[in-house]
């Protein structure tokens, strides 16, 4: 079902208000727009719904090797604008994208309100090189969108991120479509009658982002001295409405990633997806 979204003209883009988009997807509907460059946002609510269950991760060998060697450093909420806008952007796989500026907009305003949260992946230099984004809502928690700038960065961003809604206590992971991609890394697709029961569970019941924060210690994050614990990391950043990479704040941010981690480390990934599969 696709409608039009409500929207008012600000500074020539159509603002989306916010209350209205939780309102939104606690009913089953997300905004998407015809392409980057499109003035309109509509509601979409598929017949077929994507999900991917928090204990059916597929977690490869190739991936679990990547996160044991620390290929990756990982954090929560550190720089979400440049998540979003790397989402949007295009790519050699992805010509065009439904995130328009009224999109980018709304969440950059959702993230800043503390619904929206990012997860970001970094090389060894510091760079970011995948993550993903979404809405969260009680225990249900609605992907928006992943990229990927180098191998398997983006699945490390979905492990961190399944490793933190299994110690939240979260009970729903919606992924809006179902891709091949998310297929083989456990995705399931059900009817919009059974996604809803799940939804409806799902925003019903609390959960808690920062559990995952609160339980790492500072050996588990990279290796860095205590400054660079994950709680700290996630402490400095949370609630913080992120632009898209400008400022000296964020480059502090980046290069403390860079120097110690400021998430779990990827051992410590793969051993909670181990326990808890």
């Amino acid at each position: 079902m696709d409608t039009p979204a409500a929207t008012a003209s600000n500074g020539g883009v159509r603002r989306l208000d916010t209350a209205l988009l939780l309102r939104a997807y606690a009913a089953g509907l997300f905004p998407m727009a015809e392409a980057r460059e499109a003035e309109d946002v509509f509601w979409v609510e598929p017949r077929n719904r994507g999900i991917l269950p928090l204990d059916g991760f597929h977690l490869s060998r190739s991936l679990a090797k990547a996160l044991r060697h620390e290929r990756y450093r990982h954090s929560c909420d550190l720089a979400f604008g440049d998540v979003i806008c790397a989402c949007a952007a295009p790519d050699g796989g992805r010509p065009e994208s439904w995130i328009n500026a009224s999109i980018t907009d709304a969440y950059l305003r959702l993230h800043a309100e503390g619904h929206a949260h990012s997860i970001e992946t970094w090389d060894s230099d510091g760079r970011l090189v995948g993550g993903l984004y979404g809405v969260r809502i009680g225990a249900a928690f609605f992907g928006e969108s992943m990229f990927s700038r180098a191998a398997d960065a983006s699945k490390a961003a979905l492990a961190h991120l399944i490793a933190r809604l299994r110690t939240g206590g979260f009970r729903l992971l919606d992924t809006q479509f179902l891709t091949g991609h998310l297929a083989s890394l456990g995705g399931i697709e059900v009817r919009r009658t059974q996604y809803r029961q799940l939804l409806g569970d799902a925003v019903g019941h609390r959960a808690d982002w920062r559990c995952l924060d609160k339980m790492i210690q500072p050996q588990s994050c990279g290796g860095g001295p205590a400054g660079g614990s994950a709680t700290d990391g996630a402490g400095a950043v949370d609630g913080a409405g992120d632009g898209a990479g400008d400022g000296a704040g964020d480059d502090a941010r980046r290069e403390r990633v860079a120097a110690f981690g400021a998430g779990p480390s990827g051992k410590w990934i793969v051993q909670l997806l181990s326990q808890t599969s």
